[in-house]
C-alpha cells in the first residue's frame, strides 16, 4: 500500500480539524484551541518556576498561549486554515522530518494548573498530535495562582506541587481533594524491582499507571465524566498498587470496576433503605445483578472478626445467624469462619467461600470492606453485603443501623446521672457514623443537663481492646465519671441475650474502676439478615433495567430503633425511674417519627449554625456529618 505524502497526510489532518471545529460549533462550543493569555487574564499569578527541558505528555498539551495562534487549529490542534498557505507549507515540511527522522526540537510552553500552552512550537504539536505520539519535548515554565481555597481546582492543583515535587509526575490528575495525598501513600509502601528505571515512580508511571489508562479506555472508560487518576485510585484502594499486571486479569476487574464508576460521586443514585423491605414490595430498589434462584438451598455464609468466644460483636453477628436458621432454616443452609484476619488480607477466605458456591456472603466488619468488594467484581452472581456505615457500591450493598438513636438515649442516661459535667467517649476514628453517634450522644445529654461536656478520646483502630482500655484511662484523668466504650467488660446476661459490644458505665473517679453499667445500643442482627435473605428467596431483588429503564442505583441498608434491629438495654436498676420514663418517651416518639435528635438550631463547637431552627436533617446529611455538637470537645486525631 502506497505510503501518503505529507501534502495528503495534511489534508486528512485538516478534515478531521474541520470535523472537530463544525461538531463543537454546532453544540454551541468555541471550536479553536483555548489560548491561555485570556484564561490567566484575571488571575493573579505568584510564581513563574523554570522546569527546564522534559518529556510532557501530549494529551496534556491543550492550546496556545497566544489567542491568535489558537485560531489557526480545532480544539484538538488539528490545523483548519486554507490551502497553499505558509502555514501549510511549513506543516507539511514538519510532517516529512517526523516521517523521516522524528521531530527533535523542543517546542516551549507555560504550564498551567498541570496542562500545557504552547508558546513555541505549535505546528510540530500538531503534527505529533496527528500522527498519535505520546509525549513532546518541552521547556516548560509553570505559572502558578495564587491560592484560592474558594477555587477547587486551584486547592487541587496545590495539592498537585506536593506530589509533583515527590514523583516529577504530571500524567495524573483527580477532580477530588486529598486524592494526591492518598495516591502518595499508597506509592510509599510501593517497592517493585526495578528493571528497567531506577525510579520507582516512572516506573509506576510506565508499566502501572499507563497500562491501567490504556485498558480502562479501550473499555470506554475515557467516557466517564472523572478523570483517569480519579479511576486508578478507586482501583488502587481496592487492590493496591500490584508489583506488575496481567493484561486478561486486569481487563475483567477494570470492566466490572466501571460499573462501580459510572456512579462515581452521584449521591441521588444511592437509595437508603431506612426499613425493612417485605417480601415482593414493589419498590424494591436492588444494585446488584440479576439473581437466577437455583434449585437448591440458599448457601448463605456469614465472616467473622475474632471469634465468637471473644468478641461481643461477632457473638451478636452470630446470634443474628442463629436467627436466621431458626426462620428460614428450611430454605437456606449457612456457615461461617471466624478469626479473620483484621489487617487487609482476608481476601482468601472470602473467595475460599464464594468458590464453594454460597449465594449469599455477608462479611460482619468493616474492615473486611475492601476485600469483600474484590471478590465481588470478581464474582458478579453472588450476593455480597458488609456490615459498615455509608458508601454502598452496585457490586456489593452494605448494612448498619442508624446507631445514634439509642446513642441519644444513652445520651440522655449519661447526661442524667454525670456528678462532675463531664463525660468520656472512647471512639475508633472520625468517621461520618461516629461522628453522628458522638453528636446524638452529646445532644441527648445536653437535653438533660445544660452543663455536661462530651470529651472524646480515639483509638484509631477499629476492635482493639488495649486501644480502648486506654483510651477509658485517659478519659478519667480528664475528669469523666460516665464512659460510653466499646470494650468495657459486660455482665454476661446481658451478652449472652444481645451480643451486647459496648456499654455505657459510670467510673469512681478515685478509685478509676467501673461502678455500674448502666445502658448499651443492642443489635438485633437477625432482623437484617431475615429481611435480606427472604427478599432473596422471593426474588424482590429485580434487575435494575427492570425498575429504572437502565439507570443504577446504590443500596445502604440503614435502619434504626422502629425495624426492631436497634434498640437500647438500660439497668433498671441503676438508672432512676424518671430517667427511664423520659428515655422510654424519648424513645417512642423516635419509632414513630416524633422526634429526631438532629433538629434545629444546632451549633458545632466552632459557634457555626449548622441545622437552622425546627430543620431536621435528612439522611444524607446525618451519613455525611463532619462537624461537632457544640458541648463536644474531641482530643485531635492524627492518621
Amino acid at each position: 500500500m502506497r505510503e501518503q505524502s505529507p501534502k495528503e497526510h495534511f489534508e486528512s489532518a485538516k478534515k478531521l480539524g474541520m470535523k472537530e471545529y463544525s461538531n463543537r460549533v454546532s453544540n454551541g462550543e468555541i471550536g479553536y484551541l483555548p489560548s491561555l493569555e485570556g484564561i490567566i487574564k484575571e488571575t493573579e499569578i505568584v510564581s513563574h518556576v523554570d522546569l527546564d527541558i522534559m518529556e510532557i505528555p501530549l494529551k496534556k498539551v491543550v492550546g496556545t498561549y497566544s489567542h491568535l495562534r489558537s485560531l489557526s487549529f480545532s480544539n484538538g490542534f488539528m490545523p483548519i486554515l486554507e490551502n497553499n498557505t505558509e502555514f501549510m507549507h511549513k506543516w507539511e515540511s514538519l510532517c516529512k522530518v517526523h516521517l523521516e527522522e522524528g521531530i527533535r526540537d523542543p517546542i516551549k510552553v507555560y504550564e498551567y494548573l498541570n496542562w500545557f500552552y504552547v508558546v513555541e512550537g505549535n505546528k510540530r504539536v500538531s503534527v505529533l498530535k496527528y500522527f498519535d505520539a505520546y509525549s513532546v519535548t518541552a521547556h516548560v515554565t509553570r505559572l502558578i495562582p495564587k491560592l484560592d481555597n474558594n477555587n477547587k481546582t486551584i486547592q487541587i492543583y496545590y495539592e498537585f506541587l506536593k506530589f509533583y515535587n515527590i514523583t516529577k509526575m504530571n500524567t495524573i490528575w483527580f477532580s477530588k481533594r486529598n486524592s494526591f495525598e492518598k495516591l502518595t501513600k499508597l506509592l510509599d509502601k510501593y517497592n517493585p524491582i526495578l528493571p528497567y528505571y531506577e525510579n520507582k515512580y516512572k516506573h509506576f508511571e510506565v508499566y502501572i499507571y499507563n497500562i491501567f489508562r490504556r485498558i480502562y479506555y479501550s473499555l470506554g472508560g475515557d467516557k466517564l465524566p472523572i478523570t483517569t487518576g480519579d479511576a486508578y485510585l478507586e482501583y488502587a484502594r481496592i487492590y493496591g498498587i500490584l508489583d506488575e499486571l496481567d493484561e486478561n486479569e486486569l481487563k475483567k476487574t477494570i470492566r466490572e470496576l466501571i460499573k462501580e464508576l459510572k456512579l462515581f460521586q452521584k449521591d441521588e443514585l444511592v437509595d437508603i433503605q431506612t426499613t425493612p423491605i417485605k417480601a415482593n414490595q414493589g419498590n424494591m430498589i436492588s444494585t446488584l445483578t440479576t439473581f437466577i434462584m437455583p434449585p437448591k438451598k440458599l448457601k448463605v455464609a456469614f465472616v467473622y472478626a475474632r471469634t465468637i468466644e471473644t468478641s461481643g460483636w461477632t457473638y451478636g453477628h452470630d446470634l443474628g445467624r442463629q436467627y436466621l436458621e431458626d426462620m428460614l432454616g428450611d430454605q437456606i443452609t449457612t456457615t461461617y469462619i471466624e478469626n479473620v484476619p483484621e489487617n487487609g488480607k482476608a481476601f482468601p477466605q472470602i473467595q475460599a467461600l464464594a468458590e464453594d458456591g454460597n449465594d449469599i456472603i455477608f462479611t460482619t466488619s468493616p474492615v473486611f470492606k475492601r476485600d469483600t468488594l474484590r471478590c465481588a467484581l470478581k464474582y458478579p452472581n453472588i450476593k455480597f453485603f458488609n456490615c459498615s456505615e455509608y458508601r454502598p457500591y452496585k457490586h456489593m450493598s452494605n448494612y448498619y443501623g442508624r446507631t445514634y438513636e439509642p446513642r441519644f438515649l444513652t445520651g440522655i442516661i449519661a447526661g442524667s446521672l454525670t456528678k462532675t459535667n463531664i463525660l468520656g467517649y472512647a471512639a475508633t476514628s472520625p468517621t461520618h457514623e461516629v461522628i453522628s453517634c458522638i453528636n446524638a450522644f452529646a445532644i441527648g445529654a445536653k437535653m438533660v443537663n445544660p452543663y455536661a461536656k462530651v470529651k472524646v478520646t480515639w483509638t484509631k483502630e477499629w476492635n482493639s481492646h488495649d486501644k480502648f482500655k486506654d483510651a477509658d484511662k485517659k478519659l478519667i484523668e480528664m475528669g469523666a465519671d460516665i464512659i460510653s466504650n466499646r470494650n468495657l467488660t459486660v455482665p454476661r446476661d446481658v451478652t449472652e441475650k444481645f451480643g451486647v459490644y459496648s456499654m455505657l458505665c459510670s467510673v469512681d473517679t478515685d478509685t478509676k474502676e467501673v461502678i455500674h453499667h448502666l445502658a448499651a445500643p443492642i443489635w438485633r442482627w437477625g432482623i437484617f439478615y431475615e429481611s435480606i435473605v427472604k427478599n432473596v428467596l422471593n426474588d424482590t431483588y429485580r434487575t435494575i433495567a427492570d425498575l429504572f429503564g437502565g439507570e443504577s442505583r446504590l443500596v445502604n441498608f440503614w435502619w434504626g430503633i422502629a425495624s426492631g434491629a436497634l434498640d437500647i438495654y438500660y439497668s433498671k436498676k441503676y438508672v432512676p425511674l424518671e430517667t427511664q420514663k423520659l428515655v422510654d418517651l424519648m424513645r417512642k416518639m423516635i419509632i414513630n417519627n416524633d422526634y429526631n435528635p438532629f433538629v434545629g438550631p444546632i451549633y458545632d463547637n466552632e459557634g457555626n449554625l449548622v441545622q437552622k431552627d425546627e430543620e431536621v436533617a435528612s439522611s444524607q446529611d446525618i451519613l455525611k456529618m463532619t462537624w461537632f455538637h457544640d458541648n463536644v470537645e474531641p482530643d485531635t486525631f492524627t492518621k
